[in-house]
């Protein structure tokens, strides 16, 4: 009688678990799914830049900010040639401290700031309408969603977010070039 009801138990617990359980998550979403427009010439595939770690930058030119564009230019400098990829992503969704377009953008990143790394083409980056990619960061990250300008998501190498650094964190934070570091000498 008990190995009977020992079995039956066994049974219910294995029908009461879903299928999925069982099968390993072959086709998890990563970072390396999304794109973004370019703000100048072509897109931004964070497919091209698959088993390298990338750090995503919501960006504005009229925030208290912005200066983070020079730290940002500091690690793209540093770490480019050893397979960091930064992507700059203006968007006006904070304060509406990025309301002109590609133009403007431009000019304050590349001649402000000798910005060299990509920038997106403006997106919405919070609630409904958002980008893809922070709708997927949102779900990944919920708690570490951009509450303002420069919000800092990296990328590590298996396409899944391994550090996320609110504003106030300069990117060239102790904190922010210690996760780098880490991704770069992950294999």
């Amino acid at each position: 009688m008990q190995t009977r009801r020992h079995v039956l138990t066994l049974l219910a617990g294995a029908l009461a678990t879903p299928a999925l359980a069982q099968v390993p998550n072959m086709s998890r979403t990563t970072a390396y799914a999304f794109s973004f427009a370019a703000l100048e010439g072509a897109d931004i595939r964070l497919m091209a830049h698959a088993g390298k770690p990338i750090l995503v930058v919501n960006t504005a030119s009229l925030c208290g900010y912005t200066p983070q564009y020079a730290g940002l230019q500091e690690l793209w400098t540093r770490y480019r040639a050893r397979g960091l990829l930064i992507v700059g992503v203006p968007a006006n969704d904070f304060g509406s401290q990025e309301p002109g377009g590609a133009a403007e953008i431009s000019k304050t990143a590349h001649d402000g700031y000798r910005v060299s790394f990509p920038l997106a083409a403006k997106v919405v980056v919070k609630g409904p309408e958002a980008h893809p990619f922070y709708k997927w960061a949102a779900l990944q990250r919920p708690g570490e969603t951009p509450r303002w300008n420069f919000h800092k998501y990296l990328v590590g190498r298996d396409g899944t977010i391994k550090a996320s650094f609110a504003t106030a964190v300069e990117p060239t934070d102790a904190r922010v070039i210690a996760a780098i570091e880490r991704e770069l000498a992950a294999e």
